[in-house]
Formats: C-alpha cells, sequence, structure tokens
C-alpha cells in the first residue's frame, strides 16, 4: 500500500492522518463525560495505527513512472477484503437477532449491549453499509478505470475515500453497541459521523467526475451512469435527512431540524432513495458490467439500458411516501407514493429483462459456471422483489402487508437474492482478474456458496412471507362480538416456527459468506505463489471513429 505512493502523497497522508487524530484528540477531550469520548479514542487509535504504518513505509523507494501506464487496482483489492470481512460480521450479527427472535432467552450475556434494538443497526448496517458498500467503492473503482480506459487520477484520495468510509463504518457500528443512534431506521450514526461521511463522499465523487473527464472513450458506458446516480443521490439523500443540531460540542446526541410527520416524510424519502440508489442503482452498474462481460455478450439493448436508467431516476424519487400510507401525512401525498411505485415496476422490469436476454446464447454457460448462476440468479429476485414491492405500495395491500414479516421478507428477497447474489457473483468474476489468477482457488467452493446461498434466500423469504401473511390476517380478524379474536400472544405462538426457518435459512447464507471469503482468501494466497500476466489489461488508447452504440 505505502510503498505505491509517491513521497508527496505519503507526505500528505501523513498530514491528514495527524489532522484526523487531533479531531480524535479533541472528540476525547470534550466529550470525556459523554460517549462522544469513547468514539473520540477509537478515532484517535484508528489515525494512530495508520500514521504508524505510513511511517514504517516512508522511506521504500518511490514507484517509478512506468505505474501511469497501469490501472491503479490496489484498493480495488483491499476493498474486496473489507467487503468479506464486513459480509461476515454483518450477516452473523443478522442470524444472532434471528435466534433472538425465535428463542429469546438465547443471550450470551445480560447487557446492554447485547440487546435485540443494539445488535439489530449493527446487522443492518454491517450488511448493506460494510458489505454493500466496500463492494460498491471497490468495483466501481475497477468498472470506472477499464470503461474509461484511463488510470484513477491519483493514489491517495482512493486510499482516503476506502479508509474513511470503513472509518465511518467502525464509528456506526460501535456506537449503537454503546448506545450512539440517532434513531432513523438505516440513518442512525449521529452528527459527527455524518458529517466525517460527507467529506469522504465528496472526495469519492471528485474521484468519478476526474477520471471521466480524463476517458479515452467517446462514450460513458452505462455502468457508469449507474455508479454516477449512487454516488450523486447517496451524497444528497444523507445531507438532507441527516440536518441536526448537536446539543453541544463535547456530545454524541443531536436533534433533527424536523420534527413531526415532516420528519418522518423527510426520513422515508431518505429510507426508499437509499433503496433506490444505494442498493439498486449502484448494483445494477456491477450488473451491467459483470453479467456480459462473464457472459461474453454484450447487453441485449444498451438503449434500454439508458431508458431503464432515466425511469429509475425519475420515478423513485417520489415512492417514499407509500411508507406512510394510514398515517398523518396528507393523502394526495400518499397516493402520489403508491401511483409512482407501481409505475417504477415498468424501468425496473427493463433492467431485469435485459439482463436475462443478455444470457441468450449463454444458457449452458448458467449451467456449468457458478459465477454466473450468481448473476443470473439475482437478475430474477430484482425482477421479484420489484414487482413485490410495487404491489405492496398499494394502499389495499400494504393494510395487510405493512407491520408484518411480509417487509421483511421483501426487504431480505432484495438484499439477498439481489445485492448479495450479484455482489457474490461480481467478485468471483472480479477477484482472479485481481490477483491474476485463471480461476477461484476451488470452482467446487464457489458451486457450494451458490447452493447454500439460494437455498438460505428462499427459506428466509419463504418463511417471513408465509409468517407476515398469517400475522396480518391474525391481527385483523374479528369474532361475532366485533372483537379482536387473537390477541397478540396468540399471533407470536403462531409466528415461532416461521421465525426458527428464518434462523436456518439465515445461518445457511452466513455459511455460504464464509466459505466465500474462504476461497477469495487462498485465492489470493494462491496468487502469492505466482500469477499469470494479463497485458491486455492496461488504459490504452482506442482508435478514432469508435461507433457509438444505439442510446448512447
Amino acid at each position: 500500500m505505502v510503498s505505491g505512493l509517491t513521497v508527496s502523497e505519503r507526505q500528505l497522508s501523513l498530514a491528514i492522518l495527524f489532522l484526523l487524530a487531533l479531531c480524535g484528540l479533541a472528540m476525547a477531550a470534550g466529550g470525556r463525560a459523554d460517549l462522544l469520548g469513547i468514539h473520540g479514542f477509537i478515532v484517535l487509535a484508528f489515525s494512530g495505527v495508520l500514521f504508524w504504518c505510513v511511517l514504517s513505509g516512508f522511506y521504500d523507494p518511490e514507484p517509478s513512472d512506468e505505474r501511469l501506464s497501469q490501472y491503479y487496482d490496489d484498493p480495488t483489492k483491499a476493498g474486496i477484503v473489507f467487503a468479506m470481512i464486513w459480509a461476515v460480521i454483518g450477516m452473523f450479527f443478522g442470524v444472532w437477532v434471528a435466534a433472538l427472535l425465535a428463542w429469546p432467552e438465547l443471550t450470551f450475556v445480560d447487557q446492554a449491549w447485547a440487546s435485540f434494538g443494539r445488535l439489530r443497526p449493527v446487522h443492518t448496517s454491517g450488511v448493506i453499509f460494510g458489505f454493500g458498500g466496500n463492494a460498491l467503492i471497490a468495483t466501481s473503482f475497477h468498472v470506472l478505470q477499464r470503461t474509461s480506459r484511463a488510470r484513477l487520477p491519483d493514489q491517495f484520495s482512493p486510499w482516503f475515500v476506502l479508509i474513511g468510509y470503513n472509518l465511518f463504518c467502525i464509528v456506526a457500528a460501535s456506537g449503537y453497541l454503546i448506545g450512539v443512534t440517532q434513531s432513523k431506521e438505516y440513518a442512525e450514526p449521529e452528527w459527527y459521523a455524518d458529517i466525517w461521511l460527507v467529506i469522504v463522499w465528496v472526495v469519492y465523487f471528485l474521484i468519478y467526475i476526474r477520471t471521466l473527464q480524463r476517458r479515452k472513450e467517446p462514450h460513458i458506458y452505462v455502468a457508469n451512469w449507474y455508479y454516477m446516480a449512487f454516488i450523486l443521490v447517496v451524497a444528497v439523500l444523507h445531507i438532507v435527512n441527516n440536518l441536526a443540531v448537536p446539543i453541544g460540542w463535547g456530545s454524541a446526541k443531536s436533534y433533527s431540524v424536523y420534527s413531526g410527520v415532516q420528519d418522518a416524510m423527510v426520513q422515508w424519502w431518505y429510507g426508499h432513495n437509499a433503496v433506490a440508489f444505494f442498493l439498486t442503482a449502484g448494483f445494477l452498474g456491477m450488473m451491467y458490467y459483470y453479467l456480459p462481460k462473464r457472459a461474453g455478450r454484450p447487453i441485449f439493448s444498451y438503449r434500454l439500458s439508458i431508458i431503464s436508467f432515466w425511469g429509475i431516476t425519475f420515478f423513485y424519487m417520489w415512492a417514499g411516501s407509500h411508507h406512510l400510507h394510514y398515517t398523518a401525512l396528507p393523502q394526495w401525498v400518499q397516493s402520489l407514493g403508491m401511483t409512482f411505485s407501481v409505475m417504477l415496476l415498468v424501468p425496473s422490469w427493463a433492467s431485469a429483462g435485459n439482463a436475462l436476454a443478455t444470457l441468450n446464447g449463454a444458457w449452458d454457460k448458467v449451467r456449468t459456471d457458478a459465477t454466473l448462476r450468481f448473476m443470473m440468479v439475482a437478475a430474477v429476485f430484482y425482477g421479484l422483489s420489484t414487482f413485490e414491492g410495487s404491489f405492496m405500495a398499494i394502499r389495499a395491500v400494504n393494510s395487510l402487508s405493512h407491520y408484518t414479516d411480509w417487509t421483511v421478507g421483501h426487504v431480505h428477497a432484495g438484499a439477498l437474492g439481489w445485492v448479495a447474489m450479484i455482489t457474490f457473483g461480481s467478485l468471483y468474476a472480479l477477484v482472479p482478474w485481481m490477483w491474476k489468477q485463471e480461476r477461484m482457488y476451488s470452482p467446487a467452493l464457489v458451486e457450494v456458496h451458490f447452493w447454500l446461498a439460494l437455498t438460505g434466500s428462499v427459506v428466509y423469504v419463504f418463511a417471513m412471507w408465509n409468517s407476515g401473511i398469517i400475522q396480518g390476517l391474525m391481527w385483523r380478524t374479528y369474532n361475532d362480538s366485533g372483537t379482536l379474536a387473537y390477541s397478540f400472544v396468540d399471533s407470536l405462538v403462531a409466528m415461532h416456527p416461521y421465525y426458527i426457518a428464518r434462523t436456518i435459512g439465515g445461518l445457511c447464507f452466513l455459511l455460504g459468506a464464509a466459505v466465500g471469503a474462504y476461497n477469495i482468501a487462498m485465492t489470493i494466497r494462491m496468487a502469492r505463489a505466482g500469477g499469470i500476466t494479463d497485458e491486455q489489461d492496461i488504459p490504452v488508447k482506442r482508435p478514432v471513429g469508435v461507433a457509438v452504440q444505439p442510446g448512447e
């Protein structure tokens, strides 16, 4: 890592880490009587360890100018490793909280940090931001360079983004365990973590813009459209939703600038668009690059992918209010969200259909290649979960599904079936390229991972679908006297078998992720014993007059 930086980049690294350590020291000193102080010590220790790492390699020989003729892939390699670490951590906490719902007495320690309310956001943030976010950053750097045929603009800023983003994840996850939260779903980190993420994200955006400016291709490949939407819109969502006023500079606690139903509306405008642009657009960027590449086929329709992009970008923005049916939100706003949610089905299915149509002529590879099968199943789950989402946004359906496990099943059909599947498929395609190997350490373990992941997804999602519908029906059943036929406890007893099934499904998925992490680790180890050289994987200029595809 350090040996790849120039002397000026090493100096800049030390300066940034010194400033970060000062911030940590100030937080530790100012928040000595508050939980902010604990985060101050974490930031101080984090920056101190990195400072020592950079300093220990400071006098290593400077890389030659030959590096400028190659892509810069070190941050991508590190991002892959971080993604798999967070995958195992986040999914472990997911299985833990699922088991707690089935067997509430199954807790290791009787402490506040081990309660369901603190463990659950560690699971969601660990998987969404730790696993998904690192995978998006890693793959976006890889895709950006190959489709632009241009090297990243410098070597410091990609590391700043990757390491800075992981510092945010550590502060967020540790904050949940010690009780620091602003109690907004998927936006739980407090004000100082939010400010740090804005700084990191702006640098991420600038990397993309600077590289695209230097591209040697006449057009911007569609995957970059999706990655850019992911970066830009997530920045807007994060800033608007997290506008808050801290109660003091020495306190972790803050209060939102919004109140009442406005706060709820902003939160779900953020929440649903985070699904759209963090969990959909970025991963569509992955799909549009790695699926055709692995299948050895061009995208079925480039024009359709662009139409889908603009459809998703426009429709998603107005759909968030369907999360607030039957609340104090004005009914016309609820109806607007419902209408746009139903319309959203068109661009969503356009991308899912485009992916499956791309596999025409390559179905024999799907049968024999588990990596491609991951991507194929992801496209199927994407179409399935987007249809389900539009259906559940209809007010009459929402009256049955909301607040039940049906919503949990819907979320995990997208999270496990779409997001995780396309990520694992992309990483299995990417890892041999990054470490110059012909294949993964064990193709058989990729098969094992695929079937564990598919089994886990199906068991989990079907259990929650059944559980949620039964819950909804029990809660709305009345007896002849006009009172509720079932108590809440009755519904909990009925859910017990499904909660056990959910735990088993989650455990299968976790085991699959652990197998994938081991396979990737062994592939990296195998690469140290000797690799193959890919002379073509360098930023070269294509001949002038390259034809533009329809829709570009």
